[in-house]
């Protein structure tokens, strides 16, 4: 990526893979520059070296969870911007996505979602 340095980095937090690289895809064919991360440790580490401008975090995920990871994601990188997305688990996602913006996610995304969705959603963190 040459023009990297202009291009808006994400970070996708997903533990489930291909889901992942369905999403991965389609921010990278959006023209976004993208990181991966399997789970919350991994998302910490990236942040680190990545330094992305918005996280996408999956809820609900084995080792840290994603309510957690966004807890420790806004304590090494206050201001960062994230969006928690969720497709439920067993009481739904209305149950974690709310508590996700009390954390201090910026929007939050409903699973399944259209690329158009997502991509709204970016644009609107990204000027807020």
């Amino acid at each position: 990526h040459k023009r990297g340095y202009l291009m808006t980095k994400i970070l996708v937090v997903e533990d489930d893979v291909s889901f992942r690289n369905v999403l991965v895809q389609m921010l990278k064919n959006s023209g976004y520059f993208v990181q991966q991360a399997g789970d919350g440790d991994q998302a910490l580490e990236k942040c680190c070296e990545f330094d992305p401008d918005i996280v996408i975090t999956d809820i609900i995920m084995p080792n840290k969870e994603g309510l957690e990871t966004i807890q420790d994601l806004m304590a090494i990188k206050p201001g960062i911007k994230i969006i928690a997305m969720s497709g439920g688990g067993k009481y739904g996602p209305y149950s974690y996505l709310p508590l996700a913006l009390k954390l201090g996610a910026k929007a939050v995304l409903e699973k399944p979602f259209m690329r158009n969705e997502m991509i709204e959603v970016i644009e609107k963190v990204l000027n807020s």
